[in-house]
């Protein structure tokens, strides 16, 4: 089921189709036990170049490292990427540590012309776009 809603991301810019988008991630990540923190690293069309796992963590946390984050999109050579991460405990409400961490990773990927187009939280209650909720 995965690779199938994964194969719906891939063969149109992933911005495009936000219910493809929400379909994939729920399914990959709402209901695991722990927090994983991913990366969908996009071309210059917003066409997904990979999906990568950048944490996990525990129950309550999966710490990202903007250095990385950047240094991953320079070797991808992708120009934008949507930054996602589970609440396990099933609310998907945005807490103040994950804004404060998506400003530093949108702060250092400015600087390589990397777009941050988005910060996404998906628990069992929901999902949460960043963006659309003025926090980024």
């Amino acid at each position: 089921m995965r690779h199938t809603l994964k194969f719906r991301l891939v063969r149109e810019p992933i911005l495009s189709n936000m219910q493809s988008l929400r379909d994939y991630l729920v399914e990959r990540l709402a209901f695991l036990t722990h927090e994983v923190a991913l990366g969908l690293f996009l071309d210059s069309r917003n066409g997904l170049i990979q999906d990568v796992v950048l944490s996990q963590g525990t129950l309550t946390q999966a710490p990202v490292f903007p250095r990385e984050i950047a240094k991953r999109a320079l070797a991808l050579g992708a120009t934008a990427l949507v930054l996602v991460h589970n609440h396990p405990s099933g609310d998907c409400a945005a807490s103040r540590a994950d804004i404060c961490i998506t400003r530093d990773i949108v702060k250092a990927c400015r600087t390589i012309d990397v777009e941050v187009h988005d910060h996404v939280i998906v628990a069992r209650s929901g999902f949460l776009s960043m963006r659309a909720e003025g926090l980024m």
